[in-house]
């Protein structure tokens, strides 16, 4: 029997299984790879919506777990976690001796996942750098861009940032974002297939979508954690006085985390708002269904500046998190007020879906990222090119 390339891919967080499952998919499926899954940090923990069960649902078989989610939610816990994740991943990397380990995007928890593999001499390919934010995150990715030996960039712009830190042009290619690739599924059937309230219960007693719904993804920005629970407290506020039907969805595990989560438990004990569900997480194909058909995202969710681009979806970015990001014409940046934001939710509601963007590929990046795996050199040396 041919030998099979074994392709370690490392998922940490919720929203990151969205960014590469059609990649997995590919891969799974590709008569010259074997995929090893490794799921670890907040993609095991039920308070952030179990991403792991979805995964197993959805046919992808585990490897290994690693538990290294430290409390907290600030910065030292957030640091803590990722040196518990060296330690870990080591340990399953030794067992898997994979041929490369695919780590994805910036979350603080791949920081582990791109160090225990680089020192460990496994060639590391990292998607989705090269692109800028300007918060921790950035400081995450460019870390990994430097630590990887392959490079799966989603846009032009970010290959050519990802060329100018001094990486080999050769081993930098443009492939899109797998996550895209679930966005172009769900533009060609639309429709919602699914009752979000009876398939993923959630807190509310909103039951009802048919004249529209708002979509709200909020997380802390990390560099701002002390202001996340005045940040989150303006967006209640605001959807507070609009009354429209909102499906709001519980923040990632990042340092601020537990600031957001209080504002918002602090404001449902004075405020009923039957007008709002609440929801930990959903399959990624469900929960584009969802955007698709919603009036407006408000948040700070990348999913506001890649997916919702390629679906046309209005969306509302409110801060800093996202600073830096190429966006779509689909994207109103607000800073953090109340007044701002109610006018802009109503704008957006107005307008309806604008043309879709292809800033962040065309829908077939998982079949790319699978054959470059498949039929690239795996080396783990750096090539001098400055």
């Amino acid at each position: 029997m041919p030998y099979k390339r074994k392709i370690c891919v490392v998922v940490t967080a919720r929203p990151s299984y969205s960014r590469v499952k059609t990649a997995l998919q590919a891969i799974k499926d590709h008569p010259d790879l074997e995929l090893q899954l490794v799921v670890a940090a907040s993609a095991l923990l039920d308070r952030y919506g179990t991403a792991v069960n979805v995964m197993q649902k959805d046919g992808f078989e585990i490897t290994a777990k690693v538990f290294n989610v430290l409390e907290g939610e600030n910065q030292a816990a957030m640091a803590k976690t990722t040196g518990l994740g060296i330690l870990e991943l080591s340990s399953v990397f030794d067992n898997l001796q994979p041929d490369a380990v695919v780590t994805i995007a910036d979350r603080f928890e791949t920081m582990a996942t791109a160090i225990a593999a680089s020192y460990m001499n496994i060639p590391l390919v990292h998607i989705q750098g090269g692109e800028v934010t300007g918060n921790i995150d950035e400081k995450v990715r460019h870390a990994i861009t430097k630590l990887a030996d392959l490079h799966f960039v989603a846009s032009p712009k970010a290959k050519e940032r990802v060329i100018k830190m001094g990486e080999d042009p050769e081993k930098v290619f443009l492939t899109g974002c797998p996550s895209i690739d679930l966005a172009h599924e769900v533009l060609m059937q639309p429709e919602m297939d699914f009752d979000p309230f009876e398939k993923y219960g959630g807190v509310g007693a909103l039951k009802e979508l048919k004249n529209g719904y708002l979509v709200v993804m909020q997380h802390p920005v990390t560099t701002e954690y002390k202001e996340s629970r005045k940040h989150i407290e303006i967006t209640l506020e605001a959807i507070n006085q609009l009354q429209y039907p909102t499906l709001w969805f519980w923040p990632n595990v990042d340092a601020g985390a537990d600031g957001t989560s209080r504002g918002i438990r602090h404001y449902r004990e004075i405020y009923e708002m039957p007008h709002v569900h609440f929801f930990k997480n959903m399959e990624p194909n469900d929960f584009l269904r969802l955007l698709k058909n919603s009036k407006c995202l408000i948040g700070n969710s990348s999913v506001g500046i890649r997916e919702c681009a390629y679906l046309g979806v209005p969306v509302i970015n409110i801060g800093t998190r996202q600073a830096g990001r190429e966006r779509g014409r689909n994207v109103k940046d607000i800073n953090y007020d109340v007044d701002n934001l109610i006018k802009s939710i109503e704008e957006q509601w107005q307008n309806g879906n604008y043309p879709p963007d292809k800033i962040y590929g065309d829908g077939e990046a998982g079949l790319k990222t699978a054959h470059l795996l498949a039929t690239l050199p795996l080396t783990f040396d750096k090539k001098l090119v400055y």
